[in-house]
């Protein structure tokens, strides 16, 4: 580390330091410490801030100068992929497969010898997930196998994404596609993406400065949300439904 960071205090209610106030590198450093628990998870999301650490690391807590945020009127989904939706068999649901979602997001992707998501912070997740503020949009086979999703949390009308994966190509992307249509449906304009990579530039991401994502963010995160399970009002959606109907 370039400089010293603070030390989140032992309460989790307690604030966090000024996202402005992260360490330029690493690019958004600042705070560790503190615990995984619901409240202080909502509190950091709610201001900006997201954990991110190795196994037998402590706890690191960040808001990069540049994030990575999806519109939701702005996902786009390659004319490849599309092509194979039609005639794929997939669904897609939310909030029925939460734990096995981010245990396929956990899983070390090829090359890379940890993750991210620890047992820690899988058990985080699912505290957040029974509580109703922790949602997973999971996409079946023809024959009900899961073969990829998402996760993420959500207050107000904000989604932060955390996670996704595939099982089979294409499958993350789609329920990307199908959460920002829902979400856009319901007067949701925005997905936080956190650190844009080369798939989710492909996709559509944009990358905004600190000072415009905080604004945004602050405007959305104490508006009516939907707490509790969205198995119901996300309903059931063939994949077919989206292959026409996303731009490239």
């Amino acid at each position: 580390m370039s400089a010293p960071i603070p030390e989140l205090a032992a309460d989790p209610e307690a604030p966090f330091p000024m996202p402005g106030s992260a360490l330029a590198e690493p690019d958004g450093l600042l705070a560790w410490g503190g615990d995984l628990s619901p409240t202080r998870f909502l509190h950091a999301y709610r201001n900006g801030i997201f954990p991110w650490f190795s196994e037998g690391d402590p706890i690191l807590w960040w808001s990069p100068s540049q994030r990575a945020v999806f519109r939701t009127d702005g996902v786009h989904l390659p004319s490849r992929l599309r092509r194979r939706l039609r005639n794929s068999g997939w669904t897609v649901r939310a909030d029925t497969a939460f734990a096995d979602v981010v245990a396929g997001c956990a899983a070390p992707r090829a090359g890379q010898p940890g993750t991210w998501i620890t047992a820690g912070m899988q058990a985080a997740y699912l505290a957040l997930h029974r509580q109703g503020h922790a949602h997973s949009i999971e996409v079946f086979d023809g024959d009900g196998r899961l073969v990829g999703g998402l996760f993420g949390l959500a207050f107000g009308r904000m989604f932060c994404g955390d996670s996704m994966y595939s099982a089979e190509s294409g499958a993350s992307s789609l329920a990307l596609a199908m959460l920002a249509g829902r979400l856009r449906h319901w007067g949701w304009p925005i997905i936080d993406a956190q650190v844009a990579n080369d798939h989710t530039r492909r996709l559509g991401v944009e990358t905004w400065p600190r000072t415009a994502y905080l604004a945004a963010l602050a405007g959305l995160r104490d508006a009516p949300g939907m707490p509790g399970t969205w198995r119901e009002a996300f309903g059931d959606w063939p994949a077919s439904s989206l292959a026409g109907a996303v731009a490239d």
